[in-house]
This record gives C-alpha cells, structure tokens and sequence, in this order.
C-alpha cells in the first residue's frame, strides 16, 4: 500500500505547513459525496489517530485513515498549474468513473 507526492505537491505542502506554524503533515481521505460517489478530503492533520496509516513521500508524512486507504491505495498527489488555475491534482489508479466537474469519483 502506498501513497505518494510528487515534488511539486511536497514542497507546496511544506511550505504551508511552515507557514501555518503547526502540523505533522497532510491528511487525505475520502467521502461520499458528488454525482460519482466519492470525493477527496485533503486537510492538514495536528495528529495521529492510533487506527492511521502513515507514508512518508518527499520528506511530508501523509496520513490516511483505515476506510479511505482501499479508495486511495496508490495514488500520486501532484500539484499543478494549468492555465490560469493551479492546485493539487489527485492520480488514483482505482477510478473507474468521474463526474464531468472532476469533484467526485468512484471505484
């Protein structure tokens, strides 16, 4: 099992844990919502649960609950700019479908 960052993804979130002043790293998971099923959760984690899965990408500890890890098992967390946005951007091997928004997924 295996979660990753890509440079990009890991220097950004360094950067904002710094500038935020407190954290252990970056906690992702998934929940049911959108018109596919599930959506990702991305928030930064002040600790770890004892139930947690926890991977080291690129220097960041990235923290996956349990449930979610089956969703998410070997994804690569980029972070990118196209065009005019930027932001992170999820490669989930386990898609089989996503909304036409890009919100929501399912397996």
């Amino acid at each position: 099992m295996m979660i990753s960052l890509t440079p990009k993804a890991a220097t950004h979130i360094q950067k904002s844990i710094d500038k935020r002043g407190k954290g252990v790293g970056l906690r992702l998971g998934v929940r049911t919502s959108g018109c596919s099923g599930m959506a990702y959760i991305m928030e930064f984690a002040d600790q770890v649960e004892e139930q947690d899965q926890i991977f080291e990408s690129q220097g960041v500890k990235v923290i996956v609950d349990p449930k979610s890890l089956s969703y998410i098992d070997g994804t690569e967390l980029d972070y990118v700019r196209e065009g005019l946005n930027e932001g992170f951007k999820f490669n989930n091997p386990n898609i089989k479908d996503e909304c036409g928004c890009g919100e929501s997924f399912n397996v």
